[in-house]
């Protein structure tokens, strides 16, 4: 469907207010000042009340009052502008990603390899003199090298190429069109060279300035695809279709197609769809994608659930309070939403060196040009051979590398280490960051409740017996500290409170009426720790008690972070008193526990307000907008996989070390991306004048670029110092 033709009408949705609300994917954004153009544009009618285009997904927000028709209007203001729009559907905006980043990839691969095979040819040219070489020969590698360029500018450069025609052909420029000049420009006096039998071309220059150049494209384009992939991960919990009660009847129909006061009929393993009020039960339900907690949690009859929990306990009707819309998982996205948009400032030093970087070098190249031939006295020819020399030896191949090279290397040295880097900024950012926030279950802890102290063996073989017919973590956890064998027993599981076989009771302190027994066994009232009970008509009650331990570096690792200067707070959604608990040895700031996940960004939104940069380690979906949210963000294996996608870097393993190796990887990373920077500006310092002044040939120019590039290299390759 055409854009211009298209109709928006129908993916307009309109709240209660009136306001009318619709999400477009744009394409064709490369920097921040195409943002900027677009949202100013759009915000100059007054009807629109919010225009917000986020960097990372490339997902415009728009909230306007009047006709809905005017959707259309509002799109075509954005296609006259170059870009491309359509309406926002997570599938479609999934496919064209994995479509955009598979044609980037194609480019890129063709571009090395173009660059390793025509590299050759120019050491012969570099290293061979035109006598010794022989006019023929010299012909004949030549052309050789414009039958490996010319295809490889034309098919790899398209990235480019499209984007600066675009651009263009509305009346504005972005970075993409100087770059197109440059290579075009150096293509056609390598082609002229070899046609008129030249000594010099500079085939290999325009195939390495597309190669590097591509290279830091598809970084960009994996990072927005990261982004993108967290708040779809979310919309996909929100799809499906769930069974409605209809005059007693059930019938199948659509999450999105719910609305108040309908009734739910929900299965064991079947997730809330939207928040409600239960009216059936008791059951449990499993509250870790949103809570990050493993323990299920007790749910009775009129009590409001929220949409995302997971039914463990047994089947329950559900009656809808809030559409689908309006429900926890859609705030969560929303909030996911405005935090990827604070977080779209961050620009990788490359981007923003070459925004400024390759306009002053095309203008330099133009004036020695028009300097030589105006007042210089010089043919056209020799004078535009001077320019083409300036474009060479200026060629941002080095500042291409800059951020890539060291990337590269400091992601593989970090892989075998057991830490896997998702976003291309990610070491930027970790590397500025003075505040850790972490959360507790599965984050410093190992999320995996274990009985703690020594329990008599028959007794825990006769609860063990009853725990293996359970799903419930605490039970798993006795089952664990007894692998077996078991007595024959007939269980019966009581949702929420425990298990039973006749008079023997595995459970709840509740369950077992502990409150009642004068003398029990390992009894503590209002301790902070995980507790399961068992009773028998021939034992007194018993207390069984678990801990989720911390991980086996945990203190250790807390200890570097402070000594490094990172100030640490535990973020948790468990018990104030589990967490002071857990926090009591540890070198945190501050401890805070029962936070939910709005209360967890305000937290982060305030320490902002200070002036820190903060960092984000979490494992659960209620930690999805602050991993957002964050000036970077980490999360373990173990994590749910909508925490890994919202996170820029996750570690395996048991251990925590890796977040303090990847800090220390990081700010040594950064430091040489500023070192490369100031060889690539002091190169480019000394070599323009010479070059600019007649006083450089094409080959030393070849020369001198590929030698910077080398330099920049060899001192990347410094990262390998930085131990574990």
């Amino acid at each position: 469907m055409s854009t211009a033709t298209a109709t928006y009408a129908p993916f307009v949705q309109t709240a209660p207010d009136g306001l009318h609300h619709l999400t477009l994917a744009v394409e064709g954004i490369h920097c921040h000042n195409c943002i900027g153009r677009i949202e100013r544009t759009l915000v100059a009618d007054p009807a629109i009340r919010e225009a917000r285009l986020n960097f990372s997904t490339r997902r415009l927000s728009l909230i306007w009052q009047g006709e809905k028709a005017q959707a259309d209007s509002y799109a075509r203001q954005i296609t006259d502008m170059g870009y491309k729009v359509q309406a926002f559907e997570p599938k479609t905006a999934s496919a064209a990603q994995q479509s955009e980043e598979k044609f980037l990839l194609l480019c890129t691969a063709v571009a090395g390899f173009a660059s390793g095979n025509i590299m050759l040819l120019s050491f012969a040219l570099w290293t061979t003199t035109a006598a010794e070489m022989g006019d023929a020969m010299r012909a004949l590698m030549h052309w050789i090298g414009a039958l490996i360029a010319i295809p490889t500018a034309l098919f790899s450069g398209r990235p480019f190429f499209r984007s600066a025609w675009a651009a263009l052909r509305h009346g504005r420029t972005n970075m993409d069109v100087p770059i197109s000049v440059g290579v075009c420009l150096t293509l056609g006096i390598s082609v002229f060279e070899t046609i008129r039998m030249g000594e010099h071309t500079y085939f290999d220059a325009v195939v390495m300035l597309l190669f590097f150049l591509l290279i830091g494209r598809y970084l960009d384009s994996r990072a927005r695809a990261n982004a993108r992939a967290a708040a779809t991960d979310l919309l996909a919990l929100m799809t499906g279709t769930v069974t409605v009660l209809q005059n007693g009847q059930p019938v199948p129909m659509q999450i999105s197609e719910l609305k108040p006061g309908m009734h739910v009929h929900l299965a064991l393993g079947e997730r809330v769809p939207a928040d409600g009020r239960l009216l059936s039960g008791p059951t449990a339900f499993d509250a870790s994608v949103l809570t990050g907690e493993t323990l299920p949690q007790a749910a009775l009859i009129g009590q409001t659930v929220p949409s995302g929990l997971l039914n463990i306990g047994a089947p329950i009707l559900l009656e809808v309070t809030k559409p689908p819309e309006d429900s926890l998982l859609a705030d969560i996205v929303r909030l996911m939403e405005k935090a990827e948009q604070g977080q779209a400032k961050y620009v990788r030093l490359a981007d923003r060196a070459a925004r400024l970087y390759t306009p002053v070098v095309h203008t330099v190249a133009l004036l020695a040009f028009l300097y030589w031939t105006l007042f210089g006295n010089m043919a056209w020819e020799p004078a535009l051979m001077i320019a083409a020399t300036v474009l060479i030896i200026t060629c941002p191949c080095a500042l291409g590398l800059v951020v890539p090279v060291v990337q590269v290397l400091a992601t593989g040295l970090l892989f075998r280490r057991g830490v896997m880097v998702k976003a291309g900024d990610a070491f930027e950012r970790l590397a500025a960051i003075d505040t850790l926030l972490l959360d507790k279950t599965g984050t410093i802890t190992r999320g995996q409740p274990e009985l703690v102290g020594d329990a008599d063996a028959p007794l825990l073989r006769r609860a063990a017996s009853l725990a293996v017919h359970s799903r419930h973590p605490l039970a798993q956890a006795l089952v664990r500290a007894c692998p077996g064998p078991y007595d024959d027993v007939s269980v019966t599981e009581h949702p929420g409170e425990g298990l039973s076989a006749g008079a023997t009771r595995l459970g709840s302190r509740h369950f077992i009426g502990v409150a009642a027994i004068s003398h029990v066994t390992g009894s503590e009232e209002n301790d902070s720790q995980l507790e399961l009970w068992f009773s028998a008509p021939d034992v007194p009650a018993t207390r069984f008690v678990f801990a989720d331990t911390l991980r086996s570096d945990a203190q250790e690792t807390l200890q570097k972070l402070a000594s490094a200067g990172i100030r640490l707070q535990l973020l948790s959604g468990d018990r104030p008193e589990v967490v002071a608990a857990i926090a009591k040895d540890l070198p945190f700031e501050q401890a805070i526990g029962a936070l939910k996940p709005q209360d967890k960004l305000a937290r982060l939104e305030a320490l902002r307000a200070q002036g820190r940069r903060i960092g984000m380690i979490g494992d659960g979906l209620n930690d999805a907008p602050v991993l957002a949210a964050a000036d970077v963000s980490l999360a373990p294996s173990s994590a749910l996989e909508i925490a890994q996608n919202a996170a820029d870097i996750v570690f395996t393993g048991e251990r925590l070390g890796p977040v303090e190796y990847a800090l220390r990887v990081a700010r040594f990373s950064q430091r040489l991306v500023k070192e490369n920077f100031v060889l690539a500006v002091v190169y480019n310092i000394i070599a323009i004048p010479y070059a600019v002044l007649g006083h450089v040939t094409p080959l030393g120019a070849a020369i001198a670029m590929s030698l910077s590039s080398l330099i920049v290299i060899a001192n990347s390759f410094r990262l390998k110092r930085v131990r574990a």
